[in-house]
């Protein structure tokens, strides 16, 4: 089953990271991955964030979490 990313990151806008957290997790597309490293940085466990947007074939983004968040966005 694919990951449904609109709801992930409307999820994370909303607040309710954990359940964005649990819905994201389970995949390993390209995308996924990068909205993995996204709600890690949410998180504020930079370690992480980087270790998920590099299996997301990116690095850690050096821009706002706001900013970050309209990037993935465009991407859907």
């Amino acid at each position: 089953m694919a990951c449904d990313h609109r709801k992930v990151l409307d999820l994370a806008k909303e607040g309710n990271w954990e359940e964005a957290h649990a819905l994201v997790q389970m995949h390993g597309d390209e995308l996924s991955c990068q909205i993995h490293g996204y709600l890690h940085r949410v998180e504020g466990d930079l370690g992480n964030a980087r270790y998920w947007y590099g299996r997301g074939n990116s690095t850690l983004p050096n821009n706002t979490l706001e900013e970050e968040y309209a990037r993935l966005c465009g991407r859907l």
